[in-house]
């Protein structure tokens, strides 16, 4: 490490000694009033309110009327981008703690939270620092909505938050982060190429013909018909995708009929396709297709399957991610830095800002060095570990005036 970034990393620690109590109590009030996709209102009005208290630019009203992105001026042409998405979920919250949210049915279970207090405090501290010098290259703080399954990645991107049409120049490189309960608290990791997998879903309706249980013969049964689907489509990810690409197809919900003894007309399947290589994703989708319509036909049934493309796969850039680790490396130290060896198949929407611009997005762990483990993510006794903020921060800092 040089002189001048052990001065630069001193004085973001200070930046962010001085308003990490602000920072930890914006996140409880955030927690407390949890907002699901595109009913963030309150929480973008926070964050707006805490912009205009520090002076940074912004625009609001984007991604459907809540998302935010905020700039700071810099030397250099183009802009590197961070992003926070900041929506809730609908889960009731079983967490105990003394922030807990206050809406019935809705809580900040996957850390979104973590993430815009982390965003907001790297846009103070930068503009902070920026008061004295001039920052090496402007600065997009992208605060957006809808991750958990609104795709509000995609609509920021339509909007122009990438390309210099709504504040500031176009984005050069995006950055983005996860807490990540799976690894102790404030060590950082990612990988380059496939990060998190594609997310599609399914429903089928499968239709045959009811009546008493007691004489099947008379019948068309959906459920039989339902029940070999499920097994049959488990031959899409074993015999049809390269086993190298893998694949995931999981049936979820199941639903037919109500009494004991009666075969209903109709079942309802739901389900998710997860790929981490688009080849693979294209197998799966018309696997989904192709088997259980094959199926419903040889056992005398009909079927209406509806297919939904999910996000896209987190594919990393290589030489993103490798800049990123090394910078780690100089922020949290050699043993704080745990490349991730295997991709995660859950689906991100930071996928969107991959596809566009050379991107990276990473893991901040959060699991305290007392605890051999915590809640996972999405479970309703998960809580943003407020310890892991300052390194959150300042891994947002030195990627602004580094990277």
């Amino acid at each position: 490490m040089t002189v001048d970034t052990a001065n630069r990393s001193s004085t973001i620690k200070q930046h962010i000694d001085a308003i990490l109590p602000e920072l930890v109590e914006f996140r409880h009030d955030l927690h407390r009033h949890p907002e699901i996709m595109y009913e963030e209102h309150r929480t973008s009005s926070r964050i707006r309110e805490e912009l205009e208290r520090a002076d940074i630019d912004y625009k609001g009203d984007l991604a459907g009327g809540t998302g935010v992105l905020a700039h700071l001026n810099g030397t250099a042409g183009q802009a590197v981008g961070l992003r926070a998405d900041i929506d809730a979920l609908p889960i009731h919250e079983q967490s105990g703690v003394p922030h807990a949210s206050t809406i019935e049915g809705k809580m900040h279970a996957c850390g979104h939270d973590g993430h815009t207090a982390i965003l907001l405090g790297a846009a103070r501290v930068l503009k902070s620092m920026s008061s004295e010098h001039p920052l090496p290259r402007p600065v997009s703080f992208l605060f957006q909505p809808a991750e958990e399954g609104g795709a509000g990645g995609k609509r920021m991107v339509e909007d122009g938050c990438l390309d210099g049409t709504v504040i500031g120049p176009p984005i050069e490189r995006m950055y983005g982060l996860h807490g990540w309960p799976m690894l102790p608290e404030g060590v950082v990791g990612s990988r380059p190429g496939p990060l998190l997998a594609s997310s599609d879903s399914f429903s089928m309706v499968i239709r045959g013909q009811g009546g008493h249980a007691a004489m099947p013969h008379t019948t068309i049964d959906p459920v039989s018909t339902a029940a070999t689907i499920i097994t049959t489509l488990q031959q899409a990810v074993s015999r049809r995708v390269d086993p190298v690409l893998g694949g995931v197809v999981s049936v979820t919900s199941v639903h037919a009929g109500e009494a004991f003894n009666v075969i209903p007309g109709e079942c309802l399947l739901k389900g998710t396709v997860r790929a981490l290589y688009e080849e693979a994703r294209l197998v799966l989708r018309s696997a989904v297709h192709d088997i259980p319509t094959g199926i419903a036909s040889t056992l005398g049934c009909e079927i209406e399957i509806d297919y939904h493309d999910g996000y896209p796969v987190t594919c990393n850039d290589a030489a993103t991610t490798e800049a990123f680790h090394d910078l780690a490396r100089s922020v949290v130290g050699e043993d704080r830095v745990e490349p991730l060896e295997f991709p995660v198949m859950g689906g991100e929407d930071f996928a969107y800002y991959c596809q566009k611009i050379p991107s990276c997005f990473f893991a901040l762990g959060l699991c305290p060095p007392d605890q051999e483990s915590m809640p996972s993510l999405h479970h309703p006794a998960f809580d943003f570990n407020d310890k892991a903020i300052a390194t959150g921060v300042e891994m947002f800092c030195r990627i602004a005036l580094e990277s």
